[in-house]
C-alpha cells in the first residue's frame, strides 16, 4: 500500500480545520477508514493539526474506535466502558494506560502462539490431512464432469501431474469398492 512508511518512518498525517485528513507521503486526502487501515497494517503515523502542530493522534484513534462502534461492530462491553470512565480521575488513572496496553500485547501474543498451535496440530492431524487429500480427489473428480475445466487444468498440466491423477482416481475406486462392502 501507499500508505507504508520507509524504514519505520513516520507517516505524517495533516488534519485541517475542515475536517480532512491529508497524508503527506501520498500527497492525497484519505478518510478515517483509510487510517484504520494503515493500523491493521502496522503502519506507523502521527496526526498533527495543520494549523498549530499539535498531535492529534490520540483523539483521532479514539474517533476511529467510536466509529467502528456506533458501525455496529462492537468490541468494547458496555461494562468495560462504565468501569473504564470511573477510573478518570482516579488515583489509579496514571496505572491504567501501562496496564491496558501490557494486557493488549499478551493478548496480542497467545493469539499467534494459539494460532500457530491451532496450525501445527491440524498439520499433524491425519484426519485433517485426510480431509485435505478428499478434497484435492473431489477436485479431481469434478474436473473430469465439468467440461472445459478439464481442458484448461490440461494445458497446465505436466506428465506428473495425470501420474497424480490416475492415481487419485484409483484411489477413488479402491474408496468406492470399500464402501460398497461396508453397504453390503
Amino acid at each position: 500500500m501507499a500508505n507504508t512508511a520507509k524504514d519505520g518512518e513516520t507517516v505524517i498525517i495533516k488534519k485541517y480545520a475542515n475536517r480532512r485528513l491529508y497524508n503527506t507521503r501520498t500527497s492525497s486526502y484519505i478518510t478515517l477508514d483509510h487510517l484504520a487501515q494503515m493500523v491493521k497494517e502496522n503502519v506507523d503515523f502521527k496526526v498533527i493539526d495543520a494549523k498549530t502542530g499539535a498531535d492529534l493522534t490520540h483523539t483521532i484513534l479514539t474517533q476511529i474506535i467510536m466509529d467502528e462502534e456506533a458501525g455496529g461492530t462492537q468490541m468494547l462491553p458496555t461494562n468495560f466502558l462504565r468501569q473504564l470512565i470511573s477510573m478518570y480521575g482516579n488515583s489509579m488513572q496514571a496505572l491504567l494506560p501501562g496496564y491496558l496496553e501490557a494486557s493488549m500485547e499478551h493478548f496480542r501474543e497467545n493469539q499467534v502462539k494459539l494460532r500457530k498451535a491451532i496450525e501445527d496440530s491440524i498439520g499433524a492431524n491425519p484426519l485433517a490431512q485426510l480431509a485435505q487429500r478428499n478434497m484435492e480427489i473431489f477436485k479431481a473428480a469434478a474436473s473430469a464432469f465439468v467440461p472445459g475445466a478439464a481442458a484448461g487444468a490440461a494445458e497446465k498440466a505436466s506428465t506428473g501431474d495425470h501420474e497424480e491423477l490416475s492415481t487419485l482416481r484409483q484411489q477413488v475406486e479402491e474408496m468406492q469398492k470399500k464402501l460398497d462392502k461396508l453397504v453390503k
